[in-house]
């Protein structure tokens, strides 16, 4: 179990927020975790826009600045919400447990949306590029 899991979404969302949290521990999965709370608490709009302000945040205080892409974090949150209205889970062990996919074959579901690279553009980064073959909604 990933170590994000010690704490509680409340205490999870916090020590994101005042870039507390262990950065070790600040993983993929994480990254998701943050999503489906953010959603679940403010709805997807206000949750993409407390989304890409924290993590601006806490990659510019942990020295890793270049690593925020800007597409890749909203398009991991609309596919996050997109399953969550598919969703019978009332958490978040429960939710990655009945949707993997999010988990192990990310990048194969972003391929589904996008046909070009997303990870490596430099456009990506700073600015969010819609998705070419299949929208989010």
């Amino acid at each position: 179990m990933e170590k994000h899991f010690e704490l509680s979404d409340s205490d999870f969302e916090k020590k994101f927020i005042s870039c507390e949290l262990d950065p070790s521990h600040f993983t993929h999965e994480a990254h998701l975790r943050l999503a489906w709370i953010n959603i679940n608490l403010y709805g997807i709009k206000q949750a993409e826009k407390n989304i890409q302000s924290g993590l601006q945040h806490f990659v510019e205080f942990v020295g890793a600045k270049d690593k925020y892409n800007m597409t890749l974090t909203l398009a991991a949150i609309k596919a996050v919400h997109h399953f969550m209205r598919k969703s019978k889970s009332n958490n978040f062990k429960d939710f990655i447990s009945e949707f993997p996919r999010l988990k192990t074959n990310f990048k194969d579901l972003m391929a589904c949306h996008y046909g070009f690279d997303i990870y490596n553009s430099s456009k990506a980064k700073t600015t969010f590029l819609e998705p070419d073959l299949i929208s989010f909604d």
